[in-house]
C-alpha cells in the first residue's frame, strides 16, 4: 500500500562534479542549495548581488555585471543607501559604503561568469513591482504608492531567460528550478497563478534550449510528494529542515556526478571533523586526530579543503 507519490527523476544530461563550477542565481531556494553545495566543498558562488525573487531581476543583474554601480542610481530613506537592483543587505549608511558593496557584488558575479561552467537559477515569484517602468529586485520598505504590481507573463519570462542562455550563460549547463517557498502574501490564489506562470515558461524554455537547460522538480517534491504541513518550517511558507534534507537527497541523486556522490561521504567527514571541538586540544589524541584528517585531505587532491587543512594544521602547532 502506498501513501504518498514520490516524483521519479531521471538522471540529468548536465551533471555537477568536483571539477566544476556553478553560478546559483535566484531566491532564498537557490541560497539553500548552494549552501548545501558550498558544505560539501563544491565550487559554488550565490547571488553575489543578493536574493532575486523574480525572472527579470535574475536577467538584469546578469546583464548589469559589467557596469559600475554610480551614486546617480543610488537612494536613500534617510537612514540607509540602497539600490532597487540590489538585496537590503548591501544597503549601507552611507553612500561611498554602499557603492564599495554593490561594486564589489557585481565584481564578484562578473567573476563567478567568466568562470562558472554550470548554473542554477530558481524562479521564486511571477509577480514584480516596477519603479518608473522598470522592475525592481527589492522595495527596500518605500512607500506602495512609487510602484505598480504586475504578474509577468510566460512570454517575459522564457524570452528574458532565453536572452541569458543564448548570451552571458551560453556555454553553460543551466538548471532551472521553481522554489517551493509559497508568498502568501500574494494571496493562495496569486500564489498558484504565479506558480504556474513560473512552471510554463520553465517548459518553453526547455523546448527552445533541450541541450543547455533542464528542470529539477524542488517545487513539486514538496508540494506533491512530502505534502504536508509538517514539511514546512513554523511560519507555514518556508520548507522545514527535513524537507530541505530531502530534496538536497533527491538534488545529489539526480544532478551531482557519480564519483561526486562516491566522495560525499568523506568529504563530510572531513568537514565534520574540522567542526569538532575537542575537550583538549593539546591532547595526544587530538594531535593524532588531526594528523589522520591531513592525510585524509591529501587523499582527496581536487576537494578545496584549505580552511580545514589550516584548522589542523593550526592544531598541531598548538600541541608542538
Amino acid at each position: 500500500m502506498k501513501f504518498r507519490t514520490e516524483i521519479e527523476i531521471a538522471p540529468f544530461q548536465t551533471r555537477i562534479g568536483y571539477d566544476n563550477r556553478t553560478l546559483a542565481l535566484g531566491s532564498c531556494f537557490a541560497a539553500h542549495i548552494a549552501s548545501r553545495l558550498a558544505e560539501a566543498r563544491f565550487r559554488v558562488a550565490a547571488n553575489p548581488t543578493g536574493i532575486l525573487f523574480n525572472p527579470l531581476s535574475i536577467a538584469a543583474a546578469i546583464g548589469d555585471a559589467h557596469r559600475q554601480v554610480t551614486l546617480e542610481e543610488l537612494h536613500t530613506d534617510g537612514g540607509r543607501w540602497f539600490h532597487f537592483g540590489f538585496h537590503g543587505d548591501l544597503a549601507a549608511p552611507t553612500p561611498e559604503e554602499a557603492l564599495l558593496k554593490m561594486n564589489a557584488a557585481r565584481a564578484a558575479l562578473r567573476e563567478a561568469l567568466r568562470t562558472s561552467d554550470r548554473a542554477i537559477l530558481t524562479f521564486g515569484t511571477a509577480w514584480v513591482y516596477e519603479r518608473n517602468g522598470a522592475v525592481v529586485a527589492n522595495c527596500h520598505r518605500c512607500p506602495a504608492a512609487e510602484f505598480r504590481r504586475r504578474r509577468l507573463s510566460v512570454g517575459e519570462v522564457a524570452d528574458a531567460v532565453s536572452t541569458l542562455l543564448e548570451g552571458p550563460l551560453a556555454g553553460k549547463g543551466v538548471l532551472l528550478t521553481v522554489s517551493p517557498v509559497r508568498h502568501l502574501g500574494d494571496g493562495l490564489t496569486g500564489n498558484a497563478a504565479s506558480k504556474a506562470t513560473l512552471r510554463v515558461a520553465i517548459e518553453e524554455l526547455l523546448a527552445r534550449h533541450p541541450r543547455q537547460a533542464e528542470y529539477f522538480p524542488a517545487f513539486e517534491i514538496l508540494t506533491d510528494d512530502l505534502r504536508d504541513y509538517r514539511f514546512y518550517a513554523d511560519d507555514l511558507v518556508h520548507p522545514a529542515r527535513q524537507a530541505i534534507d530531502y530534496i538536497w537527497e533527491r538534488f545529489a541523486g539526480s544532478v551531482l556526478t557519480d564519483e561526486a556522490r562516491r566522495l560525499l561521504p568523506e568529504v563530510e567527514a572531513v568537514v565534520a571533523a574540522a567542526a569538532h571541538r575537542p575537550r583538549d586540544p593539546r591532547s595526544t589524541a587530538h594531535r593524532t586526530f588531526c594528523l589522520r584528517q591531513l592525510e585524509r585531505i591529501a587523499a582527496l587532491p581536487q576537494i578545496d579543503f584549505q580552511s580545514e587543512a589550516a584548522y589542523f594544521r593550526r592544531c598541531i602547532e598548538i600541541n608542538s
